[in-house]
């Protein structure tokens, strides 16, 4: 009985984890929205399976950093998304040239 319970548990972890981590983004984004559909906290969703919290309704303008069109989508802009720098020095946006010699 306790050995069922406790791999159950486990694979029940290891689909989390593989949630989170592999499957593609959009679908990630859909588990979000559905889940704080029925009352979870999107922010602490959105955090765990490395998404942004938006409104999943569609209307494509949640993602976007400006506050006008979050709330137009019902959300509040994410803190972080807001005041993230948009210069060229930002490290996310670093581009790797690749030479290619034949």
């Amino acid at each position: 009985m306790w050995q069922q319970l406790i791999v159950g548990v486990i694979v029940a972890a290891c689909a989390l984890h593989a949630a989170t981590r592999y499957l593609p983004v959009a679908w990630r984004r859909q588990i979000v929205y559905a889940l704080s559909r029925r009352g979870f906290d999107q922010a602490r969703l959105a955090k765990l399976f490395k998404t942004e919290p938006s409104c999943g309704s569609g209307c494509g303008s949640c993602g976007a950093a400006s506050s006008s069109s979050a709330s137009a989508c019902g959300t509040s802009p994410s803190s972080g998304a807001a005041s993230a720098p948009t210069d060229s020095s930002n490290t996310a946006r670093r581009v790797i040239l690749l030479h290619v010699q034949r």
